[in-house]
């Protein structure tokens, strides 16, 4: 495979060429990815959760009663991935199951109050880190960059 080649101003650029790599839209995501979640763990060390368990919270404050099973097709996560996830934020007081009044097979998940503390603490943090990552962009750019992933994604 061949790709095109760029002319780099390699005065401003010593020490950054990565060569044809830099043509590589999965290793700017990858690169972009890395940064993102380094920021995110810096802003959420002291509240000790995971983006994913930050998600699942969000979720079921969302959409209170809502299934496990949901949770995981709503965030494209696997079942046990899921299972995992809940089970920590139960251990840590922060979720409930319960059976569902409309299937008894299903259990459905409700915060409790140390879990909506919790989730209120990550939501001013996730305000903290979406400045610092929208500060990069325009609002029209930063429309654009969702609108493009979300082609990724979807």
């Amino acid at each position: 495979m061949s790709y095109p080649s760029r002319t780099i101003d390699r005065s401003a650029a010593a020490g950054r060429d990565i060569g044809d790599i830099d043509q590589i839209v999965g290793f700017h995501l990858r690169l972009a990815h890395g940064a993102v979640y380094r920021h995110f763990t810096e802003t959420f060390a002291e509240l000790d959760l995971t983006q994913k368990q930050v998600s699942a919270l969000w979720l079921i404050d969302d959409h209170p009663d809502i299934a496990q099973a949901d949770i995981g097709r709503r965030l494209q996560m696997d079942r046990a991935t899921v299972m995992a996830i809940i089970n920590r934020l139960q251990k840590r007081g922060f979720v409930e199951r319960g059976a569902s009044t409309g299937d008894r097979r299903r259990q459905t998940l409700h915060l409790t109050a140390a879990g909506h503390e919790a989730l209120l603490k990550a939501r001013a943090s996730v305000l903290e880190h979406e400045t610092w990552l929208k500060a990069r962009f325009s609002q029209r750019e930063v429309d654009q960059l969702v609108k493009l992933l979300r082609r990724i994604h979807e």
